[in-house]
């Protein structure tokens, strides 16, 4: 009978097999809470897990991803968003040898904070936070809030450094690949970070041809000529570049002409999709709806948590932000309908 424990013996084949430029499991930072070990999974499987137990993971299946509230089975969600990103994070980074339990806690977790209806939610959110918050709402940052304080009945998830490490640095937002910015503590982080632009240009691409909005010989050639005429093909193009130039690197690095039509095809779809006519109609819609929820209860309290004057207004502010953006899609419409919309007179 072994003297080791299951995740003593993880812990040791982690220590043969993965690179010199790995996150071992063992030589986390530690969790803002010191925890006793447990004997089976290693620190980031339990991250993992308790991700996916949370309810924050379960409200993203009712999350735009980029079309609002889409009728189409097929269409993406910020959930399946959110498992795309996670898988081709692992394949990128099982091919690199990096600690997979850790780029999947931190690609399961990354999107925990965002708002309902996608990017249009999110900045209007932040147009109306402002006014009482300078900094604004940043969907990374509320992420890292979700796992950090909201989760578990205000006790939070108590994750490693390093999740929550790669959680809050994941994002770009509409900057390129290229350009400078605060990375990730870990490979793993940055592994995350490139694989969720990998995935969002091309399955926000697939979604916008599966919606009509475009067609194929609307895509400029010079993507389809060096990403690929399909959708797998484009993605695989990527990873396998991705594998390529960041092997044996301590950093995850991309070819420049790869990079350059990522960053095309990024620009495309502001152009094209998020940021066409039709939509815009939609996200002032959007904008009105979060900031009448929002301002509601700023000033009337939340739920079953009447509005207290002695609180301070930032306070207020901030309880507001983190009920409006924990709102699925269906739950926003929902409960702009019971406030907002008078309600027929029953006799």
């Amino acid at each position: 009978m072994s003297k080791f424990t299951i995740r003593e013996e993880w812990e040791r084949i982690e220590g043969q097999i993965l690179s010199p430029f790995a996150q071992r499991s063992f030589k986390s930072k530690g969790r803002l809470r010191p925890e006793p070990p447990d004997d089976i999974r290693t620190e980031y499987q339990r991250d993992r897990d308790r991700i996916i137990h949370s309810k924050a993971f379960r409200r993203l299946k009712h999350k735009t991803q980029v079309l609002f509230a889409p009728q189409g089975d097929h269409y993406r969600t910020r959930m399946t968003h959110t498992l795309e990103v996670s898988q081709i994070a692992r394949t990128i980074g099982r091919a690199l040898c990096l600690n997979e339990d850790l780029i999947e806690a931190i690609a399961l977790g990354h999107d925990l904070g965002h708002t309902p209806f996608g990017h249009a939610g999110e900045q209007a959110l932040d147009n109306v936070y402002r006014k009482y918050v300078p900094e604004g709402f940043r969907h990374y940052e509320q992420s890292l809030r979700v796992v950090d304080v909201l989760e578990n009945e205000g006790k939070g998830l108590n994750l490693t450094f390093e999740v929550r490490d790669g959680i809050l640095h994941h994002s770009k937002g509409r900057k390129d690949i290229s350009e400078e910015g605060d990375f990730p503590a870990t490979l793993e982080g940055q592994v995350v970070r490139i694989s969720d632009r990998i995935a969002y240009i091309n399955h926000d691409l697939d979604d916008a041809l599966r919606a009509g909005l475009l067609s194929l010989k609307d895509v400029p050639k010079s993507i389809l000529r060096v990403l690929g005429e399909t959708h797998s093909r484009r993605i695989g193009t990527i990873v396998k570049d991705v594998v390529e130039r960041s092997k044996g690197q301590s950093r995850i690095s991309i070819s420049p002409h790869i990079q350059q039509a990522m960053d095309q095809t990024k620009e495309f779809l502001y152009e094209t999709v998020y940021l066409r006519d039709e939509h815009q109609e939609e996200w002032g819609k959007v904008e009105r709806m979060i900031t009448l929820l929002f301002d509601y209860f700023v000033e009337r309290g939340l739920p079953g948590k009447p509005g207290d004057r002695e609180t301070p207004l930032p306070q207020r502010a901030r309880d507001a932000c983190d009920y409006v953006a924990g709102m699925t899609d269906q739950f926003a419409l929902w409960t702009f309908h019971e406030i907002f919309e008078p309600r027929p007179w029953q006799f």
